[in-house]
């Protein structure tokens, strides 16, 4: 009886030896979100990120063993359609559709082959001297690199217009800001739109449900830390990155121990 007992511990012990790892263990991940605005020779604003800051960030994710991963790869998890990310994966976008992202970032991000998102809100589009034209979006989309996403449709401060509109005025904002950035994007450019990038990093419960009625599968806040398995969906953290996130800044912040600050757009 004792040799059994010996012979039946055995064995659970070594079919647990090559077992698969939980699903906990499996999807506990920590991906950054890398936001970027603006780019240049020079800076020009609290957003600009220099040319040659961009490029050490891009080479060091490279030199490092860096995966950079569609952001629709990173939404596929958490919606279940895809397994965990895997380890050292890194995500890129940019908001606002800057017309420096078509003079400077594109190149570099054509020398390494990244995936990046742009989340785009349609006002600006061809008619704001610092947006990009539907045409330049149109040759991002080309490439094969760039996915164009939804930054509402004019960019709106929603705690400024909540403060002054009635309760139906303010439904009625959020309501066309959400719908018709999404419609222009997708007649403009013949693509899905359903993720979102919430202007100023502003959200709450509210306009997380008016997200989701007007068809975003996920949205995205600028809260200075790592996606992981347990962030909601309607609220992915984002790291916004100034001039200042380089070097030993941008290392810390790649190990998840980036500086914290208040942002100020």
């Amino acid at each position: 009886m004792l040799l059994l007992r010996f012979v039946c511990c055995l064995l659970i012990a070594v079919s647990s030896w090559f077992a698969a790892p939980s699903a906990s263990a499996a999807e506990e991940f920590r991906v950054p979100i890398l936001l970027y605005h603006r780019f240049g020779p020079t800076v020009a604003d609290g957003m600009t990120v220099t040319t040659p800051v961009f490029e050490s960030h891009m080479k060091y994710l490279h030199d490092n063993g860096y995966t950079v991963i569609p952001l629709r790869r990173l939404v596929d998890y958490y919606r279940g359609k895809a397994p965990a990310p895997k380890p050292k994966s890194v995500v890129i976008v940019t908001d606002d559709a800057h017309k420096s992202v078509y003079s400077y970032m594109l190149p570099v991000i054509r020398t390494y082959g990244y995936p990046v998102t742009v989340f785009a809100y349609p006002s600006a589009i061809s008619n704001a001297k610092y947006a990009m034209t539907w045409e330049q979006l149109r040759e991002l989309k080309k490439t094969g690199l760039f996915d164009i996403q939804s930054h509402t449709y004019w960019h709106p401060n929603f705690k400024k217009e909540r403060r002054k509109l009635s309760s139906a005025a303010y439904d009625k904002l959020v309501t066309t800001q959400l719908v018709k950035s999404k419609v222009k994007l997708e007649s403009e450019l013949g693509a899905k739109v359903d993720l979102l990038a919430w202007p100023f990093g502003i959200y709450d419960d509210y306009l997380i449900k008016k997200a989701v009625e007007a068809g975003y599968v996920a949205s995205f806040t600028i809260e200075r830390r790592h996606a992981t398995p347990h962030d909601p969906i309607m609220k992915l953290p984002r790291y916004l990155l100034i001039n200042s996130d380089s070097g030993k800044a941008f290392i810390q912040l790649m190990e998840g121990n980036a500086v914290k600050r208040n942002v100020v757009y």
